[in-house]
């Protein structure tokens, strides 16, 4: 069975990780703040703050900036519920916003009609690993964090996405890009920021009390985040192949990504493809011929709130799967995830 996902590991990842532990100090220490400084330096930012997990960035970041109950945080319909959790875990409300069916992207045209003057930040995905519309909806005035737990090194006009917004956020979870088991951070150019972030991350030894968090990153993580990022570079050369070998082999049957774009570089966390017929019916027509596809967005927000309004989201949701795309894909998988899609589609073309 060739799973959805998967991690790309190999000695170096474990070499690392031994090391930590012969040193005998696992906890956060120095090689998080090695890990730290080399992640802003790839991504061109002053500093950067590792967490425990994506979503624990989330939420740093929207205290950091101020966010409070009864504020308005703007995000997509059509992603995880990490950013909904978030949004609540400071009290604030979600503006759901619809996607551009293109680009599976916030769409800028629905995201000008739904925010308002309570909307105090907006939560920006590169979805996939797609860079978003970023200079138009910074260009509103709303302070934006992007949320780059898809798009780790793909660049928009030449600067690489999360070095952009006011905040960005990354993850580490065990089937992104780069892999630190479970793991986060936080970035940006804003030194008070990012002290902020620091404060609440730890809750043990201050000289004061208020409410903060556990939110830390071991340095086990951290050594296996330094030997990942070594490799990205060859991760996404990797990714970037597989999409041009899955795009030539099934653009006759079915609406694929874009593998060009004129001002921003996709890296493809995932392959979504659009097809005919039921999806349920079609992840369990791949299951059983031993290639496991997926949703690429499990339930869209909308849906677990029980509102409307959201068209695109709704169509790509009921039309979309996610074929298995990672580094460790060897070249007979690929051909036999291309050989089992060409069958099935070929047979929804038919019927």
């Amino acid at each position: 069975m060739i799973p959805h996902s998967r991690p790309t590991l190999d000695e170096s990842d474990l070499f690392s990780v031994s090391e930590v532990i012969r040193s005998g100090r696992i906890v956060q220490g120095e090689v998080v703040e090695k890990f730290e400084k080399k992640a802003a330096k790839f991504i061109g930012v002053d500093g950067a703050v590792a967490t425990n997990t994506g979503t624990s960035a989330l939420h740093l970041a929207l205290l950091a900036i101020g966010i409070k109950k009864g504020d308005y945080v703007a995000i997509p319909s059509f992603v995880c519920t990490a950013l909904l959790n978030a949004v609540r875990y400071v009290g604030a409300h979600p503006t759901l916003v619809d996607i551009d069916p293109e680009t599976y992207n916030i769409d800028i045209r629905d995201l000008k009609k739904r925010v308002k003057k309570s909307t105090k930040a907006i939560i920006l995905p590169h979805l996939f690993g797609l860079p978003a519309d970023i200079d138009e909806i910074m260009s509103l005035g709303i302070p934006v964090i992007e949320d780059c737990a898809q798009a780790i090194g793909a660049i928009y006009k030449g600067g690489k996405t999360g070095s952009f917004g006011r905040l960005s956020c990354f993850s580490f979870y065990a089937t992104k890009v780069l892999s630190t088991g479970e793991g986060g951070m936080v970035v940006s150019d804003s030194k008070i920021l990012l002290k902020k972030i620091r404060d609440f991350r730890d809750y043990d030894n201050k000289k004061s009390y208020s409410v903060r968090y556990n939110y830390k990153m071991t340095d086990i993580q951290a050594a296996m985040g330094i030997a990942q990022l070594k490799k990205l570079h060859s991760f996404l050369l990797k990714r970037v192949n597989i999409a041009k070998r899955y795009s030539s082999a099934l653009q006759e049957f079915c609406n694929v990504p874009s593998i060009r774009y004129k001002d921003r570089k996709h890296i493809f966390f995932r392959f979504p493809i659009q097809i005919q017929g039921n999806v349920s019916k079609a992840l369990d027509f791949f299951s059983e011929r031993g290639v496991t596809c997926a949703r690429p967005v499990f339930k869209p927000i909308h849906k677990y709130l029980q509102i409307n309004g959201f068209p695109n989201t709704d169509t790509i949701w009921n039309n979309t799967i996610s074929i298995p795309i990672y580094p460790s894909l060897t070249d007979k998988e690929i051909c036999k995830i291309l050989d089992v899609l060409k069958l099935y589609l070929k047979k929804e073309g038919l019927s």
